[in-house]
């Protein structure tokens, strides 16, 4: 795909002028309706700067809701998957759909591509390059004013009841080597896989020296140029890796897959309607587990760009029906034995096996973490769904549940918008179709929350007497009749 030309700087300064009054004129100025609380610095705290948290805290300042900080780990412009983790060249999506401009057409990436490019060039564009995409999102987070603190790392959810009248949460963060500590009435954590536990690392290599594997969620392509390189799955990431590996020079490539073929076909294309989306959450546990152990037992489809991408280079090769069995240190490199008893030598191990679901896995839970419901306390659990049983029970707000009453009534105000939050609502949560449906569902809970704990404060302020400044009696003296007149007097 031909890079674009350079884009229009003054024409996406105006485009995020007119976000700005766009918003004024539909009245979401981001005036704070919450009362401040003691004892609290911030009424949400969000995890994450990528899109999902930009779109959250963008989302927030919408409905009015002030005081709301945005922390990333990462250096600024590295937010995200976008320029790390993520190794395809164009986007899974055609063009893109709604993303984390919440219905605000000016700040969308189409309004932003025809501003930088012209609307000749958006219409030929057929689908979106993955560094074309993080350009926009950075331009997002400037354009609708989300403020982010990036180098801050979340180490601690400590419950802060009992220790303040406002209650909330008690936040322990490191930045630059120091530690330091923040309240909260409300988190959410948009944090992709991270928050579910990090990349999922088969037995077969775990015992492997560290420099023979690597997750394809962190390696340098650049790194193992010339060297011959074994990848375990059989899905998108690791057809991305290959693609990657190949174009960076890569002396050969093998990809292992389980399966007697590649899966031809995506299991999820069924559940990609508007209903779904807004709805699943609602169905019975019993109806969301069945849907979304079928899904899980079906292999994940690898999109055709991505096979196509490597497929071209023929130091390519895929090996069906080749599960692993073994993998050990054979002289500078490693040599993998296959279910069947055949061996395969090579230099570097890169494994395409997914993630983690687990919650109960993200460090800064550590204090409560068998207190978080798993899918494994609501339904009955077959071993081969127990990965997936292992995400977390959330409720319809993508709040934290109890595993059990009483054990931890503080999870309410965990709003868990990580990666395995699809067991609960059916999608990926965070990826960029999933935000125009889960991110005001959140939002409204949030607000909702919020307004409900401050009740007494809110009645207090509906019931206080009404002034009379108003209405100006001068404006009707006039009309009034005699009598009227004489009783004002008096």
């Amino acid at each position: 795909m031909t890079t674009p030309a350079t884009p229009d700087i003054n024409a996406l300064a105006r485009l995020a002028a007119q976000a700005e009054a766009d918003l004024a004129r539909i009245g979401e100025t981001g005036t704070d309706w919450v009362p401040p609380a003691e004892g609290i610095d911030h009424n949400v705290v969000v995890v994450g700067a990528g899109q999902s948290g930009l779109s959250a805290a963008f989302g927030l300042r919408r409905a009015g809701i002030g005081r709301v900080s945005v922390v990333d780990a990462a250096p600024a412009g590295q937010e995200g998957i976008w320029r790390g983790p993520a190794r395809m060249t164009i986007l899974r999506t055609p063009k893109v759909p709604p993303g984390p401009e919440l219905g605000l057409p000016s700040l969308s990436f189409q309004a932003w591509y025809e501003a930088a490019y012209g609307v000749e060039a958006y219409a030929a564009l057929p689908t979106v390059p993955r560094e074309i995409w993080a350009d926009y999102v950075a331009w997002f987070r400037s354009a609708s004013a989300v403020e982010v603190r990036n180098g801050v790392t979340l180490a601690r959810v400590e419950p802060q009841e009992g220790r303040r009248k406002e209650g909330g949460l008690r936040l322990h963060f490191t930045a630059e080597g120091k530690t330091f500590t923040e309240t909260t009435r409300k988190l959410v954590l948009a944090t992709g896989i991270a928050g579910s536990g990090g990349p999922f690392i088969p037995d077969v290599v775990a015992g492997l020296p560290g420099h023979l594997y690597a997750h394809t969620h962190a390696f340098d392509p650049k790194a193992l140029a010339g060297q011959r390189v074994a990848i375990l799955g059989s899905a998108a990431s690791a057809f991305d890796a290959a693609g990657a590996l190949l174009e960076a020079g890569a002396g050969a490539v093998d990809l292992f897959s389980r399966g007697a073929d590649l899966a031809r076909g995506s299991a999820m294309k069924p559940f990609g309607f508007f209903g779904a989306w807004e709805h699943f959450h609602a169905l019975p546990d019993a109806d969301r587990w069945a849907v979304m152990a079928h899904f899980r037992r079906r292999a994940s489809f690898p999109p055709p760009a991505a096979v196509k991408r490597a497929v071209a280079h023929a130091n390519f090769r895929i090996h069906l029906d080749a599960g692993w069995r073994a993998a050990a240190p054979h002289g500078d490199g490693v040599r993998i034995t296959l279910n069947s008893g055949a061996t395969f030598d090579a230099d570097f191990i890169l494994l395409g096996t997914g993630y983690q679901a687990d919650a109960r896995l993200y460090p800064p839970f550590a204090d409560f973490a068998p207190a978080i419901a798993r899918w494994s306390d609501k339904v009955a659990v077959d071993e081969a769904d127990a990965v997936l049983a292992s995400a977390p029970y959330l409720g319809p707000a993508f709040e934290l549940v109890e595993s059990e009453p009483g054990a931890a009534p503080f999870l309410t105000d965990i709003h868990f918008l990580a990666f395995s939050a699809m067991t609960s609502t059916g999608r990926p949560v965070g990826d960029i179709a999933s935000l125009h449906h889960n991110i005001p569902r959140a939002v409204a809970a949030i607000g909702r929350d919020l307004f409900v704990a401050d009740r007494a404060k809110h009645l207090a302020r509906f019931l206080a007497p009404v002034g009379t400044d108003d209405l100006s009696r001068d404006l009707y003296a006039g009309a009034l009749t005699a009598g009227d007149t004489l009783a004002a007097a008096e």
